[in-house]
């Protein structure tokens, strides 16, 4: 549809600057880690699928790009996190890939989550490589960063003190080896390197771990580096990581700013390679502005979303702003399904937008939404509100047969196999909807003599009992203010679906609950209008 975007896209912004630093490379690489330490949410997929956006804006430009997904599975387990065994206790500081697998379907704890991210990862149709930092250590992928860091470990720590002020590694090497004795990671101090032998003196003298401190075993030994037992602590880690597989695009999380600012300098001064290109972004926060969290259940998952959600929708969240935090939560669900749908108006010319730099905004933002992969053709999307009322009042047998022909009737109508899918798909995300919630949100916002229209309904609504006496009420308020009955149903069903037009008002107040619609048209009344 587009042939040539002026206005460049904040991904496309990022690719300019990667191409110019790395000028010449054969591959141009972008990199997101992996926690595999607790479950995986909707923020730590993002930070791949932002990345993978990068990626994708260096293909458009005519240039070879790959994007890696490394696990950092070699970590320790920090905590427990809710929901999972207490027995998990005991493996507190033990590299999650030594972890049983509470679930009893993969090689450990850290295999097993690391595939509930790469799971979201296929889902939302990201393509990667996969490293697991277990076996980059152990197949000496790293050895050569790893050599130069230990032998300039005086210089490194120094970089690290200038940095954040921390002055441990001043006196002790950036490694952590893995105890021979009980197995943990984060209780070993290292204190002597041997080049010759390519190995490290240590000592499991105790550590904090997730805020609490444990005491080592008290074991001294030797760990050869070559073995993979042992790692980079995070401070050195990602300079080696870049360096070796040639990383050219990063982002991160504000948390890791004095990390990434260490390992840019260590990555230059130390390992002779000039450090990605960066980009700072704000995390999700829960509803209520709380971090969403792996180990507290304090999250949002791909899983939770894509029940009722789909692909694109998702990526739309993860695209719309990449920077200041949001607050997201699964009742935001409907609000991108129908900003997609909107979106999807403006890039095939059906919605114009007089403003040509916000057109591009959203015809860019509404590709990258489809990973660059535009659909060929707009399709029949009716409100999600819509499908969520003809969800709650369809027969239990052929339901979604009874949703599509009552959404020809409203004039949603399936040209071609490609436009039934797309309507069969959204009547899916609709009924498990329907089926596990009762709010929704709309987007749309009010005119201030729709919001006394609709306000004056909701009134009404109050004091009456049945589907007739709710359908009635908007006529009493058509009366009472002056205005065409027709009037008054384009502000309900604005407020209520996002459309001028819908069901028969009275069914769809008993369809949804009365006490729900009043709550939704006081909302809508407001002069704020509704939530975004």
């Amino acid at each position: 549809m587009e042939t040539r975007l002026e206005r460049r896209f904040w991904v496309e912004k990022l690719a300019d600057e990667v191409a110019e630093r790395f000028s010449g490379e054969h591959v141009y690489r972008t990199e997101n880690g992996i926690g595999a330490s607790g479950f995986p949410h909707i923020g730590s997929i993002s930070d791949a699928v932002r990345s993978y956006g990068v990626k994708l804006a260096l293909e458009e430009k005519g240039l070879k790009a790959e994007h890696i997904a490394f696990s950092d599975d070699k970590d320790g387990l920090r905590k427990v996190p809710q929901g999972l065994p207490d027995e998990l206790k005991k493996y507190i500081g033990v590299p999650v890939t030594s972890v049983p697998d509470p679930f009893h379907c993969h090689g450990s704890y850290g295999e097993h989550m690391s595939w509930l991210l790469l799971d979201g990862l296929d889902r939302l149709g990201i393509t990667y490589k996969f490293y697991s930092g277990a076996e980059v250590y152990r197949r000496g992928l790293l050895n050569d960063q790893i050599r130069l860091i230990l032998s300039n470990w005086k210089k490194v720590g120094e970089i690290i003190r200038q940095v954040s002020g921390q002055t441990k590694y001043i006196d002790v090497l950036p490694y952590l080896p893995v105890c021979e004795s009980c197995g943990r990671i984060y209780t070993t101090e290292a204190s002597v390197y041997d080049d010759s032998t390519f190995s490290v003196t240590y000592t499991c003298k105790g550590g904090e771990i997730g805020g609490k401190w444990y005491d080592g075993c008290g074991h001294r030994g030797e760990r050869k580096i070559a073995d993979g037992e042992g790692k980079l602590v995070w401070k050195s880690e990602f300079a080696a990581r870049w360096a070796a597989l040639g990383v050219s695009f990063e982002a991160y999380g504000k948390e890791l700013t004095d990390s990434v600012m260490i390992n840019d300098r260590i990555c230059e001064e130390v390992l002779g390679r000039r450090p990605p290109v960066h980009t700072r972004y704000e995390l999700f926060l829960s509803k209520g502005g709380r971090k969403l969290s792996k180990s507290s259940g304090e999250l949002v998952t791909h899983d939770e979303w894509l029940k009722y959600g789909s692909p694109a929708s998702l990526r739309l969240l993860m695209y719309k702003r990449f920077e200041g935090a949001r607050e997201v939560g699964i009742e935001d669900v409907p609000v991108y399904m129908d900003e997609l749908d909107a979106l999807e108006e403006v890039y095939f010319g059906i919605r114009k937008v007089d403003d040509e730099a916000d057109r591009l905004d959203k015809v860019n933002l509404y590709r990258y939404a489809h990973l660059l992969r535009v659909p060929p053709k707009p399709t029949p999307h009716p409100p999600y509100n819509l499908l969520v009322y003809l969800a709650k009042i369809a027969p239990q047998s052929g339901t979604t047969e009874y949703i599509l022909e009552k959404l020809r009737l409203y004039g949603y109508t399936a040209k071609d196999d490609m436009d039934k899918q797309a309507l069969v798909e959204r009547v899916g995300y609709a009924l498990n909807w329907a089926r596990d919630h009762t709010e929704i949100s709309v987007s749309t916002q009010l005119a201030e003599d729709e919001r006394l229209m609709v306000l004056r309904v909701a009134q009404k609504l109050a004091g009456k009992n049945d589907e007739q006496g709710f359908q009635q009420c908007a006529y009493e308020a058509a009366t009472e203010l002056g205005v065409e009955p027709k009037r008054v149903f384009q502000s309900l069903y604005k407020a209520l679906i996002g459309q001028t037009s819908g069901p028969r008002f009275g069914s769809y107040v008993k369809a949804m609950g009365k006490e729900e619609v009043i709550r939704r048209l006081i909302e809508a009344s407001q002069p704020s209008g509704t939530s975004d």
